[in-house]
C-alpha cells in the first residue's frame, strides 16, 4: 500500500492558527484562511505586498511600536536562520474601505524561518494569535474573592511581566551586537595577514564556534619570507570567546616575527612555546607551521601537539606529514633539546592543507576517524581549485555554517 503525496498547500490553508509567508524581502507570498478571517482581508488584497505597506503603521498612535518590534523580529530570523518568538504585540491594522482608520489589535507572534536548499533563508512563517479580547478585557478593579478576577489579574500580570520582558531582551540583544562588532572588528585587526594578498594559489577559511560571539582562538598566517619561501601557520588556543581570541592574538604575532628572524620551523616554533610559557592562557595552545621552498620544491615542517599536515597528489593519494610532532606550547621545560621538523619534496600541481580539530573533530568519535573522512574527502576533490576545495572540505564534512569548535584552513595548490 503506498502512502498518499500530502498536499502540503491544503494543509497549510486550513491551518487554525493564523499564518503569512514571507519571502526575505519580507513581501507576502501567501496567506491561510485563518489568518485572512482574522485580519478581515482577502488574498488579492495581500498576496505580492510588502508587509509593511500592507499594514503600516497606526499614524493616530503616538506610541506605536508593532513596526518596529516585528521588523527587528524579522530581521533577526534572516540573520540569525533561528525561530523568534515574540511578547505580546499592540499592532493596530487597517479596516477595509475606511482609508486611514485603524482597529485595535494584539497579537503574540512567531516568526520561523524556512531554509532553502542553499541554507539559506527562503521563507518566513509569521504566525499570529489574536489577543485583543483577553487585553482590552483585563479588569482594572478586583471584588474581594472573585476567582475569576483573580484569575484575570494573574492573567494580566503575566502580560506585564511580558511587556517588560520583552523590553529587557532587546536591551540584551542590543548590547550583544555591540560586543560582537567590538569583537569582531578586533578579531579582523588580530588576523590580518597582508602577505595573503599576494598569494592566489592559498585560500583560508575562517568559522568561530556556532552560538559563540564569532570570535574564536584559532588562527592562520601566510608570512612571505623571500621571493621563493614563504610560510603558511594554523593553531588553536583553549577556549572561545574574547579571552581565547586575546591569547590567539599574542600567539599569532610572536609566531609571525620568530620565523621572519628564525626561518626554520622547529626553532622559531621553539621561540613561541617559551613565550606561551610567560602566561597560563597560553599553555597547551596547539599549532602546525610549514616552511614552503618554491625553488627546490620542499616543504618543511612541524608541529606543536597539533593535528598532521595533510599533503594531496594530483591522482588522490594523500600523505600525512606526522613525522615531526611535539607537545603543546609551552608543555615541555627541557629547551636543550629542539623541537622536530622534517622535510618532504612537492611536486606541482599537488595540495597542502593546514587545519585546527574542528574541522575533524565530532563528540563521541575517535579523531581519527575525522582525520580520515579528511583525507578522503580531500583526495576525491584534488582537482578543484583552492576556493572550492576549502568550500567543498567545510561542506561534505558538516561545518560549512559552523561546528561545535572554532575551525581555521589554509589550503596551498603548490
Amino acid at each position: 500500500m503506498t502512502t498518499p503525496q500530502l498536499d502540503y498547500r491544503a494543509l497549510f490553508a486550513v491551518m487554525p492558527s493564523p499564518c503569512l509567508v514571507l519571502d526575505p524581502d519580507l513581501v507576502i507570498v501567501e496567506a491561510n484562511e485563518a489568518y485572512l478571517r482574522v485580519t478581515d482581508r482577502t488574498r488579492k488584497e495581500l498576496i505580492g505586498r510588502p508587509l509593511f505597506v500592507a499594514y503600516p503603521e497606526n499614524p493616530a498612535d503616538p506610541d506605536a511600536d508593532g513596526v518596529r518590534n516585528l521588523q527587528a523580529s524579522l530581521e533577526r530570523v534572516v540573520r540569525s536562520k533561528e525561530p523568534d518568538t515574540m511578547a505580546v504585540q499592540k499592532y493596530d491594522i487597517p479596516v477595509p474601505g475606511r482609508p486611514g482608520v485603524f482597529r485595535e489589535r494584539w497579537w503574540s507572534p512567531v516568526n520561523t524561518p524556512v531554509l532553502g536548499a542553499d541554507g539559506e533563508v527562503g521563507w518566513i512563517i509569521h504566525r499570529v494569535e489574536d489577543m485583543t479580547e483577553f487585553v482590552l478585557t483585563r479588569p482594572l478593579h478586583l471584588r474581594p474573592g472573585d476567582p475569576i478576577g483573580e484569575h484575570r489579574a494573574m492573567e494580566a500580570e503575566l502580560f506585564a511581566r511580558a511587556q517588560e520582558l520583552q523590553g529587557l531582551n532587546e536591551e540584551l540583544r542590543e548590547a550583544h551586537d555591540r560586543e560582537r562588532r567590538t569583537a569582531l572588528a578586533l578579531q579582523e585587526v588580530m588576523l590580518h595577514a597582508p602577505d595573503l594578498a599576494g598569494h592566489r594559489e592559498i585560500a583560508v577559511r575562517y568559522l568561530p564556534a556556532t552560538r559563540s560571539l564569532n570570535v574564536c582562538g584559532d588562527w592562520y598566517d601566510v608570512v612571505d619570507l623571500s621571493d621563493d619561501r614563504f610560510t603558511v601557520a594554523v593553531g588553536d588556543v583553549v577556549g572561545h570567546g574574547l579571552e581565547a581570541a586575546a591569547v590567539m592574538g599574542m600567539l599569532r604575532s610572536a609566531l609571525s616575527a620568530a620565523v621572519r628572524a628564525i626561518d626554520e620551523p622547529g626553532r622559531a616554533m621553539d621561540v613561541l612555546s617559551r613565550y606561551a610559557r610567560t602566561f597560563e592562557d597560553a599553555l597547551a595552545t596547539t599549532a602546525a607551521k610549514a616552511v614552503i621552498d618554491t625553488r627546490r620544491r620542499h616543504i618543511t615542517y612541524t608541529s606543536a601537539g597539533h593535528p598532521p599536515p595533510l599533503l594531496a597528489r594530483p591522482d588522490g593519494t594523500v600523505v600525512l606529514l606526522d613525522e615531526a610532532t611535539d607537545p603543546p606550547l609551552g608543555i615541555l621545560t627541557d629547551h636543550t633539546v629542539p623541537r622536530p621538523q622534517a622535510t618532504v619534496s612537492y611536486t606541482p600541481g599537488d595540495t597542502l592543507v593546514l587545519y585546527t580539530d574542528g574541522l575533524i573533530e565530532r563528540r563521541g568519535e575517535d579523531i581519527d576517524a575525522g582525520l580520515h573522512r579528511l583525507a578522503d574527502t580531500l583526495g576525491r576533490h584534488t582537482s578543484l581549485g583552492p576556493d572550492r576545495l576549502a568550500d567543498t572540505l567545510l561542506t561534505r564534512l558538516g561545518v560549512a555554517e559552523g561546528g561545535r569548535d572554532d575551525i581555521a584552513l589554509i589550503i596551498v595548490r603548490l
